[in-house]
């Protein structure tokens, strides 16, 4: 079993990489250099450009996948063949296997540090979709904003809501992210104005990561979804609360998302979230029978967290614990509705969950919820208090599943806070 499988290399306990779980990301040995793709074990990087060069993990003759800048070539090469290449990696890796482990020529041309080297955004993200999936983070907005009594829209229950985002502005983490500016309307005033954003908001969310496409006209089906999914990210769709409250009526959000959502490097396939296999909540209605499926496992137990260290502070303080097992609609569901109409998704599309939020105050996904729309102050560990994100501040995401004594992470996925840009208009 690969439960019992163990790397040559030494992986920490509490490492979110051990050999079993081999997410993959796109790597350089500094900020310029060649990008060429890689998976993480441990604190380590794994070139698979370097291996492929030495004639392992062959796909196809005379075509390299991982000297690539980007997955999107490796991911496009078909469902087998990540299983396959997943497969010859774990067994080259273990601590059984000499082939790797005791060629120390090799391994000195395919293993880094992964503190030593950068990391980049690992897929070209064709197009991105934001989902509003949460149920719980759905009915504390509808709460805020509208009659307590009907928090939640009718449509919501009975469809997984979303909007089509900018794919341009998906960024990598440790990306930092200028304050946004734009057209605020506040309460007493009868006109808009000119404003950077006052209520800056992370969200915290995972993202999936289209592994094939469909034909235009043509729907995925809530059954084949899986096959159409190559694994997971962590993903912070940031959020300008006060230029989306004046703007998204009546078409949606428009500039309060578009200037940046972070993604974490390193993608974790479906394969290795296999023992974290879950039940969603139930659904009352019933769905109609388009977005029907099996509950049984069709979600994921994953661990999540969000921390804010303030620009001053010598540690960061995590602010909220959640799960993405409390996602209403699951990933196939909102796969197979993205595309009921006939959209065709491409290789490298970017799914996002929506805000998690689970049942109680220290596991809602925003602030907004978290301070309640600013009328309850958040207290950091030195003292300062927040009800929307501060300049200087980073908000850092986590993730990770365990059970058994396996660990299965994410990494992390964090952005900090730089100061709006000073305009001059006349």
């Amino acid at each position: 079993m690969t439960r019992q499988l163990k790397s040559f290399i030494e992986v920490a306990q509490d490492s979110d990489f051990p050999i079993q779980n081999l997410p993959y990301g796109v790597f350089s040995e500094t900020a310029e250099g060649t990008r060429r793709i890689g998976v993480a074990l441990g604190e380590w990087v794994v070139d698979l450009a370097a291996l492929e060069a030495h004639g392992y993990l062959a796909l196809q003759s005379g075509e390299q996948y991982f000297n690539q800048p980007t997955l999107n070539k490796f991911i496009d090469s078909g469902k087998s063949s990540w299983s396959k290449v997943r497969a010859e990696l774990q067994k080259l890796l273990s601590a059984d296997n000499a082939e790797l482990r005791d060629n120390s020529a090799l391994r000195e041309q395919v293993f880094f540090k992964q503190a030593n080297v950068t990391l980049h955004l690992p897929v070209h993200v064709p197009g991105y979709t934001d989902f509003y999936s949460s149920k719980e983070h759905a009915t504390n907005v509808g709460c805020m904003f509208r009659d307590p009594k009907n928090a939640l829209l009718a449509n919501w229950s009975e469809l997984p809501v979303g909007y089509n985002g900018r794919a341009s502005s998906v960024i990598v983490s440790g990306t930092d992210i200028v304050r946004p500016s734009g057209q605020i309307k506040l309460p007493n005033e009868e006109r808009p104005q000119f404003s950077a954003c006052r209520k800056l908001d992370f969200e915290l969310e995972t993202g999936f990561i289209i592994g094939k496409q469909n034909q235009l006209g043509q729907p995925i089906t809530v059954e084949n979804a899986w096959d159409h999914i190559f694994g997971m990210v962590l993903f912070n769709d940031w959020s300008a609360r006060d230029l989306q409250q004046w703007e998204y009526v009546p078409l949606g959000p428009f500039n309060s998302k578009t200037f940046a959502s972070s993604i974490s490097p390193w993608i974790v396939t479906l394969e290795a979230l296999e023992p974290f296999k879950t039940s969603s909540p139930v659904q009352e209605p019933q769905p109609l029978a388009y977005l029907r499926e099996d509950h049984s496992a069709n979600s994921y137990d994953i661990q999540l967290s969000v921390e804010i260290q303030a620009e001053q502070a010598a540690q960061a303080d995590v602010i909220c614990e959640t799960n993405f097992k409390y996602m209403y609609w699951s990933m196939a569901q909102q796969l197979a509705h993205h595309t009921i109409a006939g959209c065709n998704v491409q290789v490298g599309d970017l799914m996002g969950s929506g805000t998690i939020s689970g049942p109680t105050p220290d596991s809602y996904g925003s602030l907004l919820e978290i301070t309640w729309n600013a009328t309850k102050p958040l207290t950091l560990s030195n003292g300062e208090q927040r009800t929307f994100i501060q300049d200087g501040d980073t908000v850092i995401m986590k993730g990770h599943c365990e059970k058994d004594g396996l660990r299965i992470g994410f990494g992390e996925v964090s952005g900090k806070i730089l100061p709006a840009l000073q305009f001059d208009f006349q």
